[in-house]
């Protein structure tokens, strides 16, 4: 079960905001969620961005919320990039806001997170790494490529049985501007939104 906060945040969210187009965008990691679900078989996502700073962490985050929020048991979602740069520090600022509980680990140049979102469920390790970290899984995965950079530089992902572009606005247009917090809170919200709704559709499409 996830934290009180955010299964009120993801209770809030109206996934019929999400206009046609994009749900087409959405549909194949609808159908690779639910194949892997009807076969009785882990689902595994890495998320995958240049960086790995921004986007694909929060993808990863709300995507793991959200199926611990659905009920699935066995969803493990993870992140990566081209090249490991660091997580940003608003975007652990703006999870912890939507309440996600956030402690770092390490002062490094790539620090490391942990990132909880359930009072019984074992924390996402966020920090900056690539393809093939040890924290990545190496096989039996689907890739989302959510920038437009990685999907184009990566046409193929070594050990992925998928590959899936949901690209999103980088948010780092905004970074130093007044408009800094609300750019993040939006894209965050985006995110969530997209997450929750896939899984709701796997799940329906599941049943």
């Amino acid at each position: 079960m996830v934290f009180t906060e955010i299964s009120d945040y993801l209770k809030n969210i109206q996934v019929n905001s999400i206009d046609e187009q994009r749900k087409e965008t959405l549909q194949p990691l609808i159908d690779f969620i639910k194949d892997r679900v009807q076969a009785d078989k882990d689902v595994r996502i890495n998320f995958i961005c240049t960086h790995n700073s921004r986007r694909s962490h929060l993808s990863q985050i709300w995507a793991q919320a959200a199926a611990s929020y659905l009920g699935y048991n066995k969803v493990t979602t993870y992140s990566a990039g081209t090249e490991a740069t660091a997580l940003f520090p608003v975007v652990a600022q703006t999870l912890e806001s939507q309440g996600f509980q956030i402690e770092k680990l390490s002062e490094t140049d790539n620090p490391v997170y942990s990132i909880k979102y359930g009072e019984n469920e074992h924390p996402i390790i966020g920090f900056s790494k690539v393809l093939n970290n040890n924290f990545n899984p190496q096989g039996e995965f689907a890739a989302v490529m959510t920038c437009d950079s990685a999907n184009e530089t990566c046409p193929f992902i070594a050990g992925a049985i998928k590959r899936i572009p949901i690209t999103f606005l980088d948010p780092k247009i905004s970074d130093g501007t007044p408009q800094q917090q609300d750019v993040y809170l939006e894209r965050s919200h985006q995110i969530a939104t997209e997450m929750l709704y896939v899984f709701q559709q796997a799940q329906k499409l599941s049943l």
